[in-house]
């Protein structure tokens, strides 16, 4: 180590626009890739600042971090740390709110159309060929003047509104937190979660994960909903009931499923999910597309450039625990 640097240690793959913009800030900037904990304790001993992706880092790492003086998620989840312990010690806790709400929502869409469209029994049906069997295919839908409930209407929800509203959607929003004005501001229409669930044909889920929001959705919520309903999930596993998920699909309680996150990731290899034939799931990269990766990784560093060098440039809306430090 060279001692008069500030050191940073970027915890996962990252694009490396922000390795390089903490580098020419002169700070020294290592990468790890091992996450096991006895090496993740002696490698941040002396570390000032962690760039994180999705390793977990617990009080018994984070208390063997001498130096540290804030972390900085490359996202806004931040459930793989410990900010119990970062908030008694006065660590900062950084994320990249301004990243990946796009992105995100562009995912949602993709949900939406694809299994609005039945695209992939289309598709097989062209590749068999049964073209001239297209009538035999299942109906499929608009998504014009369909109505659609987002939970929660932090960025992302926004972000995923303004495009359902350009596809002339009805958008409903649930967002106990946030003053009714808000959300009709934006031309949606305000909702209870219960009433919000039963009039749904798209159901689009925009929380974090904590003790509030665990199964948030499951059986008495599918019981509410339509039977053509599609149910998407881009925050977190655990939000959805995974178990109750599968029994609604299975059942045809509800019409379809767009998965992104589950409660234990990788899932099992033997998840019933995989047996289903009416949900769509991909590896919780909702936010990683190109563009969205190099602005998270810019965001991230600057995040801990501005904490350690620049207070006064700081976007405090990326600090998690301000009122902590």
């Amino acid at each position: 180590y060279l001692m008069n640097k500030i050191k940073v240690a970027i915890l996962g793959i990252v694009h490396q626009k922000g390795i390089d913009f903490l580098r020419q800030k002169d700070f020294e900037v290592f990468e790890v890739k091992n996450f096991e904990p006895e090496y993740l304790k002696e490698k941040l001993e002396f570390v000032d600042g962690i760039l994180l992706r999705t390793s977990k880092l617990d009080k018994n790492i984070l208390k063997n971090c001498s130096k540290l003086k804030i972390i900085s998620r490359h996202g806004v989840g931040y459930d793989n740390v410990d900010a119990d312990y970062l908030n008694q010690k006065k660590i900062a806790l950084g994320i990249t709110s301004k990243s990946n709400a796009v992105s995100v929502a562009e995912h949602v869409m993709t949900f939406f159309m694809y299994l609005t469209k039945n695209l992939s029994t289309s598709d097989k049906l062209v590749r068999d060929g049964n073209f001239k069997k297209k009538s035999e295919l299942p109906d499929f839908f608009e998504l014009y003047e369909k109505k659609v409930l987002i939970f929660g209407f932090g960025r992302i929800g926004k972000e995923v509104a303004k495009r359902c509203h350009g596809f002339g959607m009805k958008v409903y929003v649930y967002d106990p937190f946030l003053d009714n004005s808000v959300i009709e501001e934006h031309n949606c229409i305000p909702t209870g979660k219960k009433e919000g669930l039963s009039l749904a044909d798209y159901i689009t889920i925009h929380l974090p994960l904590n003790e509030e929001t665990r199964n948030f959705i499951s059986k008495t919520e599918f019981n509410v909903m339509k039977k053509n309903s599609i149910v998407i999930n881009t925050s977190r596993g655990g939000i959805i009931n995974e178990i109750d998920l599968y029994q609604a699909l299975n059942e045809k309680m509800i019409k379809s499923a767009g998965i992104d996150v589950f409660e234990s990731e990788p899932p099992d290899p033997n998840h019933p999910f995989f047996k289903l034939d009416n949900i769509l799931l991909t590896p919780h990269n909702a936010a990683l597309t190109l563009e969205c990766r190099m602005r998270m990784s810019q965001e991230a560093a600057e995040n801990i450039y501005f904490y350690l060098k620049e207070k006064n440039k700081l976007n405090y809306e990326n600090l998690v625990n301000k009122n902590y430090l």
